[in-house]
């Protein structure tokens, strides 16, 4: 399981939708490290002019890479966090995310990061087991 879903949200899941702040405070409860390393990009990206903020540095574990990558693979949980933070995510490799501004989906730089051969520069034989 990838999230630890307290007993009053599945109830009130089950009876029909959930407020999505209470989903995004699930996701960083359950998710610690994905959520906060995606708060720390987005606070990058906003403090500057870039397009975007990226993270290079891998996980300090495999529970954390675990976390990033459940975060990641799924959509809803993916796009909670892109709303709640205001912008679009991409990634690469096993922990290479990046925030983007909003409405650059379209544009170069995201077209470029999110390209198959930015993917193949992008790999090498330590990222093969992640």
């Amino acid at each position: 399981m990838s999230l630890n879903v307290a007993p009053e949200l599945l109830a009130q899941a089950e009876q029909g939708e959930i407020p999505e702040q209470d989903f995004v405070a699930t996701v960083r409860e359950s998710l610690p490290y994905a959520y906060d390393l995606i708060a720390t990009l987005t606070g990058a990206l906003r403090e500057g002019d870039a397009e975007f903020a990226d993270n290079q540095t891998p996980p300090p574990s495999e529970a954390e890479r675990g976390q990033l990558l459940r975060a990641l693979a799924s959509d809803a949980i993916r796009g909670s966090l892109e709303r709640h933070f205001g912008v679009t995510l991409a990634f690469m490799n096993c922990h290479r995310v990046a925030v983007f501004r909003p409405g650059t989906e379209e544009g170069p730089t995201y077209a470029r990061f999110t390209s198959t051969r930015s993917q193949i520069l992008n790999q090498s034989p330590e990222f093969r087991d992640c």
